[in-house]
């Protein structure tokens, strides 16, 4: 059984547990070791996590009553977090909340999506019509992490 729904007060250590998962456990294949390290440090502030996810209001999949994957869409088209964690990969869950962000942008009147994509991330969007408009390294608690930033034009 999977539910797609809106944040919930609470859902913050769950959503950090996703986080995790997604980054230490599937970007690994893209990124090295002290990488993912500064991109999802196991030592984090719990209230700053916490004030991060309320700020961007996430959409969250459960499955069988536990949290696995979250996203966002900011009112400015601007996908802020998007994760899947390991164990709910190839499950179409993915689809499902890029799905929701289109049907809200549509909502919205969005005229356009975009995201600071990872590597692991970007053929994923590719095949939901986004294209790479630039690349960077951003620094990372002193480490460089590779995005690149996509876009993908809704209306004209």
């Amino acid at each position: 059984m999977i539910e797609l729904r809106e944040f919930r007060p609470g859902d913050e250590p769950a959503l950090r547990a996703v986080f995790e998962s997604a980054i230490h456990d599937v970007a690994i294949r893209d990124y090295t070791q002290a990488q993912v390290d500064a991109w999802a440090p196991r030592q984090f502030d719990p209230e700053l996590w916490a004030r991060r996810m309320q700020g961007i209001a996430p959409f969250v999949v459960e499955q069988h009553g536990r949290i696995v994957a979250y996203a966002d869409v900011q009112a400015s088209g601007y996908i802020d977090h998007f994760f899947v964690s390991a164990a709910a990969n190839g499950q179409g869950i993915g689809r499902r909340l890029m799905e929701h962000i289109h049907a809200r942008a549509d909502e919205l009147g969005i005229a356009e999506l975009t995201s600071e994509v990872s590597r692991t991330a970007q053929p994923f969007y590719k095949h939901f019509g986004f294209e790479i408009v630039d690349r960077h390294v951003k620094d990372v608690r002193g480490v460089g992490i590779e995005y690149a930033a996509m876009r993908k034009v809704l209306r004209a």
